[in-house]
């Protein structure tokens, strides 16, 4: 039994392996890094321009709604169609254009 124990089993290769070599520049190559190619071009941030917009536009448009009088309540100041209706629009509006514009190629 102590004979199995110390037996070592050997692997052996036929293929002769390369060692791998870095990707990474050396600080001292005197090779240019080729320069890199923006990912977004004018057009793209032109859209992103106007979808910012539209999302400051439609929280512009949420804005207000204080009463006239401390002592008096209305529905119509707080609840009005700009504020609950358009304005979401408006602002998801401005997310799509967002989304368009990052997905867009130039």
């Amino acid at each position: 039994m102590s004979q199995a124990k110390s037996a070592k089993k050997k692997v052996v290769s036929t293929k002769k392996i390369k060692p791998t070599s870095s990707r990474v520049r050396k600080k001292g190559s005197s090779a240019k890094a080729a320069p890199q190619e923006m990912l977004f071009k004018k057009e793209n941030f032109i859209w992103m321009g106007a979808g910012a917009g539209l999302v400051i536009l439609g929280m512009i448009l949420m804005l207000g709604g204080s009463m006239p009088s401390p002592d008096v309540w209305d529905d119509s100041i707080i609840y009005s169609f700009r504020r609950t209706v358009l304005a979401p629009i408006v602002i998801l509006a401005g997310l799509g254009v967002e989304i368009y514009a990052i997905f867009k190629r130039a």
